[in-house]
């Protein structure tokens, strides 16, 4: 028994030493927005604060020094030494509490035995804390509290506690029930405000990995969209590649057999990959429920053919229909596009209406497509709404699959708001070999 009591005292008083044997603090992570705008708020305040805090600690400082002097007899020169140690100790507090904690304790305790000493007995020792001591005391212990652990803070409570209570019962006791209390109660504030903090901090961290992982699962999406798209036009050129090496070795009179072998090792490898790509068109929409006929998707259904260019009329339609005037111009020679880049174009066109009728309802809309010899050039702008946009509860990555689009294709996307209080989505997209074909008249869709 003698040694479990043994090694729980040393195990103790190691304790005690790594905690209180430091001047290093605890507080919580800087990082947190919540933290940092606290911060602000009271870099604000400071100026305003810092008359009336020196104010108050000369008035202490008086009111302690007149004390001490005279009430404990030390004379003038140890009472504002005294003094001018706990108003220093005040002021450390704002950095290094502990450290702040070691020299209030140490100078209550010569404050109780100098007492004790000009009072000529022990049996008439005084109080150890006068007035403004326990003030200093407990702001000091606060600032423990506040800035370091809870199990430092009562540590520190209790053995301010146990000596006050030490020094109190050799003379007068009247006033340690009052003197406990005053310093619990900061100390309680103080680690009450702490974990406050502490949790703010945590949940705006925890928050920030949200938003994080929200916007990587919303961009895999977003590709995944894509690639299912993609899936068709690839799907497409693979079929072409087959039913043309089938055909042909029909095409040549007695063609020979090395030729009939690669001709149909190349059929089989196409064969081969468009089974592979149904079976990964399998998994892509295993999970992607079938998406309703909404009036601004009415091709976007799971077996319909992939939509281009020339559906843009219809797509204007479609979002008249939702209330949005919509108008479409082409500019240039229209000439053949990959099938990819005519998606994507598409896609962009689409989902810039989408936003304009979710975010801008009554304004007027306006796409733009403009082909030139190095690529083609989307832009869709609207004016500003007329009315105020109702709550729009979807999860808002529009942009970002726009942007996905443009970067797949080696284009830009830009995006912002127009002098005039409307938005603007302008995409380039590059065309690698585009070859003219007969230059057609640009028409307005209806």
């Amino acid at each position: 028994m003698a040694q479990r009591a043994a090694a729980w005292l040393r195990t103790a008083l190691r304790v005690l030493r790594a905690d209180l044997w430091t001047t290093a603090v605890s507080p919580p992570p800087s990082t947190a927005p919540a933290v940092t705008a606290e911060r602000s708020r009271l870099r604000e305040w400071l100026p305003a604060l810092v008359v009336p805090v020196v104010l108050g600690l000369a008035a202490l400082q008086i009111a302690a020094t007149n004390q001490y002097a005279f009430g404990y007899g030390m004379g003038m020169r140890i009472a504002a030494l005294l003094t001018a140690l706990q108003t220093a100790a005040f002021l450390i507090a704002l950095v290094r509490p502990v450290l702040a904690w070691w020299i209030m304790t140490v100078a209550m305790v010569v404050v109780a035995r100098y007492a004790i000493v000009s009072s000529g007995s022990d049996s008439g020792a005084m109080f150890p804390w006068t007035g403004t001591g326990l003030v200093l005391q407990a702001t000091v212990l606060f600032a423990v509290a506040l800035r370091c652990r809870p199990r430092v803070a009562v540590e520190t409570l209790v053995i301010s506690v146990l000596v006050g209570l030490g020094y109190g019962f050799l003379g007068d006791t009247e006033g340690v029930p009052f003197a406990v209390l005053v310093l619990t109660l900061p100390v309680g504030a103080g680690v009450a405000l702490r974990g406050r903090r502490v949790a703010r901090t945590e949940l705006a961290a925890q928050e920030e990995l949200t938003a994080e992982e929200r916007a990587r699962r919303v961009l895999l999406q977003e590709r995944t969209r894509i690639a299912r798209e993609l899936h068709d036009v690839v799907a497409h050129h693979m079929s072409v590649i087959s039913i043309q090496a089938q055909v042909a070795p029909h095409l040549v009179r007695d063609p020979p057999a090395e030729l009939k072998e690669n001709l149909a090792g190349i059929r089989a490898s196409a064969v081969e990959a468009l089974t592979e790509l149904r079976r990964v068109l399998g998994v892509l929409r295993a999970d992607d429920p079938s998406p309703g006929a909404a009036a601004l998707h009415p091709h976007d259904v799971r077996h319909a053919p992939q939509p281009t260019l020339d559906r843009l009329g219809e797509l204007a339609a479609a979002v008249r229909r939702a209330g949005v005037d919509a108008d479409t111009r082409t500019t240039g020679g229209p000439y053949a596009l990959p099938p990819g880049i005519e998606l994507s174009a598409y896609r962009i066109v689409q989902e810039a209406l989408s936003n304009v009728a979710r975010h801008a309802p009554g304004a007027r809309a306006l796409v733009e497509i403009g082909y030139h010899p190095a690529g083609l050039t989307v832009r869709v702008t609207n004016t500003a709404p007329e009315r105020a946009a109702p709550p729009w509860a979807g999860a808002g990555h529009g942009l970002l699959g726009m942007r996905e689009r443009a970067a797949m294709l080696g284009g830009e996307l830009a995006t912002g708001t127009t002098p005039d209080g409307g938005y603007e989505v302008t995409a380039i997209l590059p065309v690698a070999r585009a070859t003219p074909a007969v230059p057609a008249t640009p028409e307005d869709a209806p």
